[in-house]
């Protein structure tokens, strides 16, 4: 789950289904604006008796894309390629400490696609005969747009510039690779890495 798909916005933390409605309240309090909506596809770990009920209680709308359509979750799953297996790759992770690693990893690699990464944001498409002319907004992270959306409150865009000011982009980068090497060793299929793979 991506929320704010105009924003380019990146949750935190490894999803376990078996924890769906607790890894949905956490994500819930560390975004630095409302959830209002919760869109998923059709499985299990999002469509189950703990997350729906919460997801009502706290006045969170649930929608669901339709099944056997993979196009619905095109955008989510075009992330989930550049942010996740590019990343980290296919391999397997089962034990708690590759989860524990999981987890680190998805903290520090929030902070930096959020605050350091610009993402571009498609304005429109324009057809002319077989070309498509494709217009995009000059690039901005996450949290710049964020900030210019204008939907925090004073205190909570105090506390989001605090965040950002207190990261180093340097040491986010060395972070994610000593964390990348040690989930590497925890993978079920230990075949070498090439360079090329570890990007």
């Amino acid at each position: 789950m991506w929320p704010r798909a105009g924003l380019s916005w990146k949750p935190s933390g490894a999803w376990a289904s078996s924890g769906s409605g607790r890894g949905v309240h956490h994500l819930w309090e560390r975004l630095p604006f409302p959830l209002r909506e919760w869109h998923t596809d059709n499985g299990s770990e999002f469509i189950n008796a703990v997350l729906i009920p919460w997801c009502r209680r706290e006045g969170i709308q649930v929608t669901r894309g339709r099944g056997y359509r993979k196009n619905d979750q095109a955008w989510v799953e075009q992330k989930n390629r550049l942010v996740v297996r590019r990343l980290i790759g296919y391999d397997r992770y089962s034990s708690r400490a590759a989860y524990a690693l999981l987890q680190r990893l998805y903290d520090v690699l929030r902070r930096q696609l959020n605050c350091f990464r610009p993402v571009r944001k498609l304005l429109r498409k324009e057809r002319h005969g077989a070309r498509v002319l494709k217009r995009y907004a000059p690039p901005q992270t996450p949290y710049q747009r964020l900030l210019a959306i204008g939907t925090l409150s004073d205190a909570q865009r105090q506390a989001l510039e605090g965040q950002f000011l207190a990261l180093n982009p340097v040491t986010l980068a060395r972070h994610i690779d000593q964390t990348l090497e040690a989930l590497w060793k925890l993978a079920e299929s230990q075949r070498p890495r090439t360079q090329l793979e570890r990007g």
